[in-house]
């Protein structure tokens, strides 16, 4: 698989990352069983086999299980750590959790994000991670909270590079005022069926549409140097697999991803990826689906071309209109 080396690092990475969501199982405390484990590895390894040298990682993702079952793959496959690039996220904190009990929020205060930093490199048997990204915007964060836990971070040995997702260009703004090290990432929810960012750029100065803070987003990164990666790429499957009662966008869109892919001969994951690819800012769609055989339908979208005509064409069935 062809590779991006991610701006201000001296890290090349796949063109798509895999991302770990649901893989330590429910969302619960319940210890992840031996067949969990044995899925964690095979799927990790087949992204690895596949091309894909890239994890996404969150100390929320089922509980803290996530990390648990990717850090089983890399102690069942040695050496593999090494030929991976891991990507943490911390600020979340899920109410359900008994840890930390109700409600849900944001904590970016220095001693959550140093704790669960620590937690999940304990989790994952390792001593550092590539990257570390500050997963939503707090409202009531201190900014010299997070420059001062990734200073001392970083300083550790336990984070290489810093980024964001979810956040605004004005909030990342506001958390480079704080901090001296350059933020690499920025992971925001990106799709045809979400395709908010991309569109935003071409309604300026036009009225009926909210897509409340996109404008700019996507310029803002490109002009940072910032890697945009684009969770949810495939919207959950609805692209192509649409429900009967679904909008008519939903259903024009899955019918010409599938058209597109009976002409190109190849899977449908692979023009839904291989739209974004095609974005001349270099999107990271990072995979996220328990099934191994999705990740092998998912890699060809490397190869694939999409032309300009194509690209708009599949803009226009999601929008459920022409470019204005």
């Amino acid at each position: 698989m062809k590779t991006y080396r991610i701006p201000n690092t001296d890290l090349d990475v796949s063109r798509l990352a895999y991302g770990s969501w649901h893989m330590g199982g429910n969302w619960d405390k319940t210890p992840p069983t031996d067949d969990i484990k044995a899925r964690a590895e095979e799927l990790v390894r087949t992204a690895y086999e596949q091309g894909i040298n890239h994890i996404d990682l969150a100390d929320i993702y089922t509980m803290g299980k996530s990390d648990e079952v990717v850090g089983h793959a890399l102690k069942e496959n040695t050496g593999l750590r090494e030929k991976l690039v891991l990507q943490e996220k911390v600020g979340i904190v899920v109410g359900g959790n008994p840890d930390f009990g109700q409600p849900s929020r944001f904590d970016f205060s220095y001693e959550h994000l140093v704790k669960e930093v620590e937690g999940s490199l304990k989790r994952l048997g390792t001593d550092y991670v590539d990257i570390l990204a500050f997963h939503r915007p707090d409202p009531l964060v201190e900014l010299e909270e997070i420059a001062k836990a990734a200073e001392f971070l970083h300083k550790q040995g336990m984070v290489r590079y810093f980024g964001v997702s979810n956040h605004s260009a004005a909030q990342i703004e506001l958390l480079k005022k704080f901090v001296d090290f350059p933020l690499v990432v920025n992971q925001l929810e990106l799709n045809l069926l979400h395709h908010h960012l991309i569109s935003s750029g071409i309604l300026v100065n036009m009225t009926g549409f909210d897509y409340a803070n996109t404008n700019g987003v996507l310029e803002y990164c490109r002009l940072n140097d910032m890697m945009i990666q684009a969770w949810s790429p495939v919207a959950g499957g609805k692209i192509f697999d649409p429900a009967p009662d679904a909008p008519e966008n939903v259903k024009n869109t899955a019918a010409l991803i599938s058209k597109l892919a009976e002409e190109k001969n190849t899977t449908q994951e692979a023009i839904a990826f291989a739209w974004l690819l095609r974005h001349p800012m270099g999107i990271q769609p990072i995979v996220g689906t328990l099934k191994a055989s999705r990740i092998v339908d998912s890699v060809p979208a490397d190869d694939v071309e999409l032309s300009r005509v194509e690209w708009y064409s599949l803009l226009e069935a999601a929008r459920g209109a022409g470019v204005p």
